[in-house]
């Protein structure tokens, strides 16, 4: 039960790890920031990594992602993925990855499986092996340990656990995973978009190893590389029958910054700038959105707003929406009911998508 520590109303759908209720944050946000941004100062404190984005007068700018961090020579990015030196920033995400892959056996419950070719056939033959669920392929599932976010959900805060761990792989390591039966790659995390230069050199060597079979690429992502990289990933995905996913967590700013730690601007302008391109190809779907529905916070009236946005660029884009499970920061909350997800799932048809739904239907209450 959240008690608001500004307005002392109480709230029952929600834990006290967050301590501001929606309402304040929205329309007291001045008040509010200071302790969300001690929460979050202190989540990120006993990894040991940056509190906030560091701003460095005269350091050397990251221009990976849309954070663009400015870090001295010893001093780590947001993302704790590379120092402002030189042979780290050659070598940390870009030469070296901090990751752990595994072969998962097709169909699998990413995201995008009801709609991709591993999942259902789509793009069959020239996407797909079968004209239904690829069962006997699979999929080489690249978990990076980084992220540029900072989500109190996130429901796979355990890579944090890998920060000062001298853990990096080099793109034979990867690689050295696939199999002659392997028929898609997808990078999530943590995020791709801190090691996206990693990835780009390994999805090289998988499609040389391919000779121009089936291989797509896929990316799970909160849409925060830099226009340059996210072009690379977009054209990848295109020409290999893959998708960006792309999680677009809330849509009123503030309360993006007080789950995630940063608001949501620039994340929104790269799903514009992606879903543009959605058309292209049709069949698979190139552009997937999805969002995790954060009891309390999270609501219809935000999917509704969200909907209405990924709708005003393309009504077909496939929406999934996810339901939350207690993690990390925000491990007293419940999970999703299936009244708010219904709610919300309703709210995305209404604001005129026209491919939507709501997986792990099992966690709801």
């Amino acid at each position: 039960m959240l008690v608001c520590e500004l307005c002392g109303k109480i709230v029952s759908y929600a834990g006290n790890s967050l301590k501001i209720c929606a309402d304040c944050i929205r329309n007291r946000w001045e008040t509010a920031r200071p302790i969300i941004e001690k929460i979050h100062a202190q989540s990120r404190n006993r990894f040991g990594l940056p509190p906030t984005p560091p701003r460095t007068a005269n350091g050397t700018q990251c221009k990976i992602c849309i954070v663009e961090c400015k870090m001295d020579k010893n001093q780590y990015g947001f993302c704790g993925v590379r120092k402002g030196n030189s042979e780290s920033i050659k070598r940390e995400g870009n030469i070296l990855g901090k990751f752990s892959a595994y072969l998962d056996p097709l169909p699998t419950n990413c995201v995008a499986d009801w709609v991709c070719p591993g999942g259902t056939g789509s793009g069959y033959p020239e996407f797909a092996h079968e004209p239904g669920p690829e069962v006997g392929f699979y999929n080489l599932a690249v978990f990076f340990e980084a992220c540029n976010l900072n989500c109190l959900f996130c429901q796979n805060w355990s890579f944090r656990l890998s920060h000062n761990k001298n853990t990096w792989s080099s793109v034979f390591q990867l690689t050295e995973k696939q199999n002659d039966r392997t028929s898609c790659v997808c990078f999530f995390g943590g995020d791709p978009a801190p090691q996206v230069p990693f990835a780009i050199r390994a999805v090289k060597k998988l499609l040389q190893n391919k000779r121009k079979k089936i291989f797509r690429v896929c990316w799970e992502t909160n849409g925060t590389s830099s226009k340059r990289w996210l072009n690379y990933m977009f054209k990848l995905s295109l020409e290999t029958g893959g998708c960006i996913k792309i999680d677009l967590k809330a849509w009123d700013p503030k309360i993006h910054t007080a789950l995630c730690g940063t608001d949501n601007s620039k994340i929104l302008e790269n799903f514009h700038y992606i879903a543009q391109k959605a058309s292209l190809r049709d069949t698979p779907p190139l552009v997937v959105a999805s969002t995790l529905l954060v009891p309390g916070y999270v609501d219809d009236k935000e999917v509704y707003e969200i909907a209405r946005f990924i709708a005003s660029i393309d009504r077909s884009i496939p929406y999934t929406l996810l339901a939350f499970a207690p993690q990390f920061e925000m491990r007293d909350f419940p999970t999703t009911s299936l009244e708010h997800a219904e709610a919300c799932l309703q709210a995305a048809y209404k604001a005129g998508l026209t491919k939507v739904r709501i997986a792990n239907r099992h966690l709801l209450c």
